[in-house]
């Protein structure tokens, strides 16, 4: 089978738009509300996942024939929180501000209903590279939705991307302009309606989603 054939592509692919995890699965809600507050934990929550994902994939696929079935949650779990750890660990040596914002959700990714659900519904039955193009598309599949939500926040909210100033300080109503920044965005009830305005435009654009 070719590396990139029609199953392959749709597999790496699929999760981007009209397999979405969050959009059209409703899959990893929680931590999509609790870190796109600000775009930078947004992005790294979402490459975490990504990484998480793919290479647990992997692992899972390798191991898939020789897992007991009546321990293979178990083993799943073993696995995942492994990757968790080590991801975790980087993420404390390397961007230890992201790390301490992203608080008790990247422990949570053990638990992440996408990276269980792949593990189980793909992984256990397909070989190494096809579980690596899925975990690897189910995961930017939830990045890119935490990324935009983040965007919207961060921009709205703060006037900031990745905590740089973007909307120019002399338009704002303190020095004389016109421009408030809206603290609705900062709220998680706010995530929760972007998210839903998100899920709405692309289940109108996607009819067979």
């Amino acid at each position: 089978m070719s590396l990139f054939s029609k199953e392959n592509r749709d597999a790496l692919t699929g999760p981007l738009n009209l397999n979405n995890p969050v959009a059209v699965q409703v899959l990893g809600i929680c931590s999509a509300l609790a870190v796109t507050s600000q775009l930078e934990p947004a992005i790294v929550m979402g490459l975490s996942v990504t990484v998480i994902t793919a290479f647990s994939n992997v692992i899972i696929s390798l191991l898939r024939k020789t897992i007991p079935n009546r321990i293979r949650i178990i083993v799943q779990l073993v696995v995942v929180a492994a990757l968790v750890t080590l991801v975790s660990q980087v993420l404390k040596a390397y961007a230890y501000d992201v790390s301490v914002q992203l608080s008790v959700y990247v422990g949570l990714i053990i638990t992440n209903c996408i990276l269980m659900g792949r593990l189980e519904a793909f992984a256990m039955m397909n070989g190494p590279w096809e579980s690596f193009l899925d975990g690897i598309g189910n995961g930017l599949g939830y990045a890119w939705v935490l990324v935009a939500v983040g965007f919207v926040r961060e921009l709205l909210g703060n006037g900031t991307l990745l905590g740089l100033r973007v909307i120019p300080e002399c338009i704002y109503a303190s020095n004389g302009g016109f421009y408030v920044n809206n603290g609705m965005m900062t709220m998680p009830a706010m995530a929760l309606i972007l998210l839903g305005c998100l899920i709405w435009a692309l289940r109108a654009i996607n009819k067979e989603a």
